[in-house]
């Protein structure tokens, strides 16, 4: 069975460093098989754990609808072939698993843009079953969401054990992680968790923000504490899966992930 773990929350509030974070988790301390999925178009997943990226989702739907186009110029389209004959079923499962940015420990695959002009809904239905038939062969599969986990609600496999959802420490970061809780309420996904984590907190949860917290239907997993060596890490390029295991950061991570899993 494949464990899915979801993370959400509004633009800057640092999800794609707890992505990361727990995906450095389950590598060293998980023996099964780990795919991420960055389905935040900027989100730079791949930075963080230090992985080139040539090919996203994205760019396979525009090259297929290209390919289509030609092929319909040239009157063999219309039988739902590309040039050379391939389907276009398998030519796009073969693009994705091309695409795949290979780790020691996990994979990544990019979603990347959005859809442009043109028609996208048979392709885009085909890639949702690629991708999602290539993610049941993972034991983890960790998705990091732009806020209105978009990804999420069209993926032909919507069972996600949790959804951790990250705030930084103001009100209205908590408002809006209260507000993609209640969202992803809406969407047709089976999420069997949802959790709260607070990032960058400098001294731990200051009394008025922790009475705002406990009015929250999400329960709190716990607090990522500010620490200046990401911020050196970003400077010098690094791959944030190179923190030390004793950093802060990855602990709190770290002692969030033995509690869920």
């Amino acid at each position: 069975m494949t464990t899915t773990i979801a993370l959400a929350g509004k633009g800057g509030v640092g999800k794609t460093t707890v992505a990361g974070m727990v995906i450095k988790y389950l590598a060293q301390n998980q023996t099964g098989s780990i795919l991420a999925i960055d389905a935040d178009p900027s989100s730079n997943l791949n930075m963080v754990l230090g992985l080139d990226l040539e090919w996203t989702v994205g760019d396979i739907r525009e090259d297929m609808l290209q390919q289509v186009k030609s092929s319909l110029a040239q009157g063999s389209a219309a039988m739902g072939s590309l040039p050379g004959g391939m389907n276009k079923r398998d030519y796009l499962e073969y693009h994705v698993r091309s695409s795949l940015a290979e780790g020691s420990r996990f994979d990544l695959i990019a979603m990347g843009r959005g859809e442009g002009t043109g028609c996208y809904c048979a392709v885009n239905h085909n890639l949702r079953e690629v991708v999602d038939g290539l993610s049941r062969h993972y034991d983890y599969v960790v998705i990091d969401n732009e806020a209105g986990m978009e990804h999420l609600s069209r993926r032909t496999t919507r069972d996600v054990q949790h959804l951790l959802i990250v705030s930084d420490p103001t009100q209205r970061g908590l408002v809006a992680a209260q507000r993609i809780a209640e969202m992803s309420k809406e969407l047709d996904i089976h999420i069997e968790k949802s959790h709260l984590i607070l990032n960058r907190l400098p001294n731990g949860v200051p009394p008025e923000l922790q009475e705002f917290v406990s009015k929250l239907a999400i329960p709190l997993l716990g607090v990522i504490p500010a620490n200046n060596e990401l911020t050196i890490f970003e400077y010098a390029g690094r791959p944030l899966v190179e923190l030390d295991d004793a950093s802060p950061v990855y602990q709190s991570v770290a002692g969030m992930m033995r509690k869920i899993l």
